[in-house]
């Protein structure tokens, strides 16, 4: 009999209760997240009778993250439940809806128990370092263009029209210096525009030493996506690091709908319609939009296939989404391919 243990993650508890193949309850532990977390529940579940046992964690991508390792680390099976399955378990299980954490941990088992496909969490390789690199990268780039943003605000107000929509941190240092007989208010507006300056070198550099990083990351994981030509160092970051475990979609099909490159049907009164996904990963999308981009601006048979589309009567917004989703099954047979040889 393999015992199924949920556990509901908090910020300072975790919350752990352990049911058999009927969904009995055999003993229910809740203990502080803190170092001894782990061995504390190993303990418990040691004493539990059985012959196996399977942890089922609530968001183990959220606040079950570092609890799931610890436990992978151990050699333990870990599977991630989503906390929509679950809670939906909790709201339709009888006598058991009110929502406190032993009926929440009851209801994470439950899902692991029942829901066949549940994702089973892996020790943290490469993918992890490409996702944290990509999104140090997002939040570098969001805070240039906020600088760059209050750069022009300031700008505007000391050089008459303005200035061009792309300033280079060089072409604004000598609009500064270049400015003559300024007041008191234009001298301090003038102060207030090289702090922003200043705020957008750092940032440059701070953005070109991640990117060397992330090219030594995807150069380490071996990853045969950047073949798919528009796909760089930063795009295989994205690519590799937000897609995750790739064998967790069964098709190309799967994987174009969680990135939202596959279209979303709309049908009524016997009419079927597609129209534009917004749903999915929005990261991941934009990062096969940017290499759809790049493939039409080169000679490539990306670009033949967007002019083929567009011959046959789509539009270039319609014929950019066919590619995307063309570009996103390739991106979808790399990563299975890499995936199948590192595990070989």
């Amino acid at each position: 009999m393999v015992t199924t243990i949920g556990i509901d993650p908090h910020k300072a508890t975790h919350t752990a209760v352990a049911i058999d193949e009927s969904e009995t309850v055999l003993g229910e532990l809740t203990v502080s997240a803190d170092r001894y977390q782990t061995a504390r529940l190993m303990d418990w579940a040691h004493k539990l009778n059985g012959n196996g046992r399977i942890w089922a964690v609530e968001a183990a991508g959220g606040l079950g993250y570092l609890l799931s390792q610890q436990l992978v680390a151990r050699d333990e099976e870990v599977i991630d439940v989503p906390p929509v399955l679950a809670s939906r378990i909790r709201v339709l299980s009888s006598g058991k809806s009110d929502k406190n954490d032993p009926n929440d941990a009851r209801s994470v088992a439950i899902a692991a128990l029942r829901q066949p496909g549940l994702a089973r969490v892996r020790r943290e390789d490469h993918v992890q370092v490409l996702r944290m690199l990509a999104k140090r990268h997002l939040e570098l780039t969001s805070l240039r263009t906020q600088a760059v943003c209050r750069l022009h605000s300031v700008l505007v107000q000391l050089r008459p029209g303005g200035i061009p929509p792309r300033l280079s941190a060089n072409r604004a240092s000598q609009l500064l210096r270049n400015m003559r007989t300024l007041d008191y208010v234009g001298e301090q507006r003038r102060a207030s525009a090289r702090t922003h300056l200043a705020d957008i070198r750092r940032l440059d550099r701070d953005i070109d030493a991640n990117k060397t990083l992330i090219k030594r990351a995807v150069t380490t994981s071996n990853t045969t996506v950047t073949d798919v030509f528009g796909v760089g160092p930063v795009l295989a970051a994205f690519l590799v690091g937000y897609t995750g475990d790739a064998a967790r979609f069964p098709s190309p099909n799967h994987y174009a709908a969680y990135n939202g490159t596959a279209p979303i049907e709309y049908s009524s009164g016997g009419k079927t319609r597609h129209r534009l996904s917004l749903r999915g990963n929005r990261k991941l999308n934009h990062a096969i939009h940017m290499a759809a981009v790049t493939q039409i601006r080169f000679d490539t048979p990306g670009r033949r296939y967007f002019d083929k589309k567009v011959a046959e009567g789509k539009t270039k917004k319609e014929a950019l989404r066919a590619l995307k989703r063309r570009i996103s099954d390739a991106v979808f047979q790399r990563l299975i391919t890499d995936q199948q040889r590192a595990t070989s």
